[in-house]
């Protein structure tokens, strides 16, 4: 507002041959450029991430043929770092006295762009910039640039009549802009090793062949549960060698699909292939403790099925909670002590009763399945994650061969020739006495049948 008046006043420069003959006609003379006022902007902060720029009088924006229009937008330091700078450009086309104006929007950082080609290609020698432009056809032109500089950006716009790649300086044109700025908030996750706002910094990059490494070694760890999986079906274990190779298949191709750099391969969507993982890894887990407990066919059904609905629940709540791992574990431990505890008071002796299964196999495989759960809660970082998951792929699955129990042993107290005619008690009665066929001296006939 305390621009002076002469500089608005005076006759622009001439034009070069590309933008036609200037009809204020030859030995016109001007300023340099750089002496064009530029309008100042203001900054009003929307909110924690979002800032606005507008200009005085506005939102309307009067473009007279004979000058260029600059605005200047101050991007702070500190403040505006990390967003979107969002400009907007929108033509009144009731304003128009001329149905071939073109509007030509020019965003530049720190130099303006304002006269000569630079209103149609944005670009002058070595500095180039944003081009938008609207006309009465295309009344609406956008540009979103992620993550500008911060300092001075500069808006020149400018109106040219004619068809493209020629236009002229209108004679009798003016034109209107509805014109709108917002700062957005925006971020990028930097991933195998990049660092910086755009994710640009590769001096922490990870290499290709680390990245096949870590994938190789993820994905192929999990073939440590071919042992269980195996020994499950010797034992007649048809249901835990399901669930054994249903965490198998999932944690070997979301492991795929989860990498952060290149070698990713996804054979559906990520969040099932997650689910998929996290779930098959807890009824592991489940159906190998209830199994340990021995307990009735019935009841151990029943056990499975409420496992595996409880775990889908909380898997919905919080799939990396470290609560939704030690709660089931916890839960189906305490199922364990309570069978092992009646049996052996039952029996009047400790179960298992050979000190044998104490010292090869449930001893062992609580160290590693403990050695496991503990690498998982507090030792298991982002940096190790390689690593570190591999070799838990291959704790559990190693204590699941030590803690699946045997077969169940046959009782052979009842012949085998009686469990042919089924269970229980059957009375025979003779069929002749019951019709009285029988005299007194003849014998009756009158048993009781075991099977």
């Amino acid at each position: 507002m305390n621009m002076p008046q002469s500089l608005g006043n005076q006759p622009l420069p001439p034009e070069p041959p590309s933008l036609g003959a200037s009809p204020e006609g030859p030995g016109a003379t001007s300023p340099p450029e750089h002496c064009w006022p530029v309008r100042p902007t203001l900054r009003n902060e929307l909110d924690t991430f979002s800032v606005h720029f507008y200009i005085f009088f506005g939102p309307s924006v009067a473009l007279p043929p004979e000058r260029p229009a600059v605005f200047a937008l101050r991007l702070l330091p500190v403040l505006d770092s990390g967003g979107v700078l969002s400009l907007e450009l929108q033509l009144n086309v009731s304003s128009l006295r001329q149905e071939n104006v073109t509007v030509f929007g020019c965003l530049t950082h720190e130099v303006p762009l304002s006269l000569g080609d630079a209103a149609v290609t944005c670009s002058k020698e070595s500095l180039a910039g944003f081009l938008l432009s609207v006309s009465a056809t295309s009344r609406v032109a956008r540009l979103r640039i992620p993550f500008p500089q911060t300092g001075t950006w500069f808006l020149t716009l400018r109106s040219l009549c004619g068809v493209g790649p020629r236009y002229v300086r209108c004679r009798n044109a003016t034109a209107k802009l509805l014109r709108t700025h917002n700062y957005l908030y925006a971020a990028c996750e930097c991933k195998a090793g990049w660092r910086g706002w755009g994710c640009t910094d590769s001096a922490d990059a990870l290499t290709y062949g680390f990245q096949l490494l870590s994938t190789l070694l993820l994905c192929l760890s999990n073939l440590m549960f071919l042992p269980p999986v195996v020994l499950a079906i010797r034992s007649r274990y048809v249901l835990e060698a399901a669930v054994y190779t249903f965490t198998m298949f999932f944690s070997t191709f979301y492991h795929a699909c989860d990498q952060p750099g290149i070698v990713v391969f996804c054979i559906m969507d990520y969040d099932v292939l997650q689910f998929c993982d996290f779930l098959g890894s807890l009824m592991s887990v489940w159906v190998t403790v209830i199994a340990m407990a021995r307990l009735q066919p019935v009841v151990k059904q029943v056990l499975y099925l409420l496992g595996a609905m409880l775990l889908s629940m909380a898997l919905q709540l919080d799939r990396h909670g470290l609560w939704n791992l030690l709660g089931p574990s916890l839960f189906a431990l305490g199922i364990l002590a309570t069978a092992w505890t009646v049996r052996s008071v039952r029996r009047r002796h400790c179960y298992p009763p050979t000190w044998r299964r104490w010292l090869f196999y449930l001893c062992p495989g609580s160290l590693i399945a403990g050695s496991a759960v503990l690498l998982y809660a507090f030792v298991e970082t982002r940096d190790n994650y390689f690593y570190i998951h591999s070799i838990w792929h291959m704790l559990i699955a190693g204590s699941v061969g030590f803690l699946l129990p045997p077969r169940a042993k046959t009782d052979h107290r009842v012949p085998s020739g009686a469990r042919a005619r089924g269970c229980g008690y059957q009375l025979c009665i003779n069929e002749q006495e019951e019709l009285g066929l029988v005299g007194p001296g003849g014998a009756t006939v009158s048993s009781i049948c075991a099977s």
